[in-house]
């Protein structure tokens, strides 16, 4: 029986731009995605998210709302279960990213559709989360009780 992956992503977005994260994934490619990650032991989604964030972009974020849990079944046969949450970017720390990120970007949902398109986002949520909080579709932080 396999292990429920449970981890946390942001959409970050700023203007028309989203900040996303290049993580080299053992090939020649990379992929895209939003800043994310596992949820540690002991810890919770929102101080995940945070870290998370911090650790793969370098940036300080308000969170402003939850997008809710994503389910996602990898060809592979893992399950994620991944919390979803909408942010705005307030400081930027200057400190190094995680070792796996080669780069982040503020990128527009056409070019992010553009990587989608080019088998180039990590996970097909990606694009899903962005048109959920475009909808705004996202719920108070409060629903969350750590």
């Amino acid at each position: 029986m396999n292990a429920i992956h449970s981890t946390a992503a942001c959409v970050i977005q700023q203007g028309e731009r989203f900040l996303m994260v290049e993580e080299a994934r053992g090939g020649s490619a990379t992929v895209f995605n939003q800043p994310a990650g596992h949820i540690e032991p002991g810890e919770g989604p929102i101080a995940a998210i945070l870290r998370e964030v911090a650790e793969e972009t370098a940036w300080q974020v308000t969170l402003t709302g939850y997008l809710g849990l994503y389910i996602f079944h990898t060809p592979k046969g893992q399950t994620f279960h991944s919390h979803g949450f909408i942010a705005t970017p307030g400081r930027y720390l200057d400190t190094p990213l995680d070792d796996d990120i080669t780069a982040t970007h503020w990128l527009t949902l056409a070019e992010i559709r553009a990587l989608d398109a080019d088998g180039r986002l990590r996970s097909p949520l990606v694009v899903t989360r962005i048109e959920d909080a475009l909808a705004e579709r996202g719920y108070p932080l409060a629903v969350i009780r750590e």
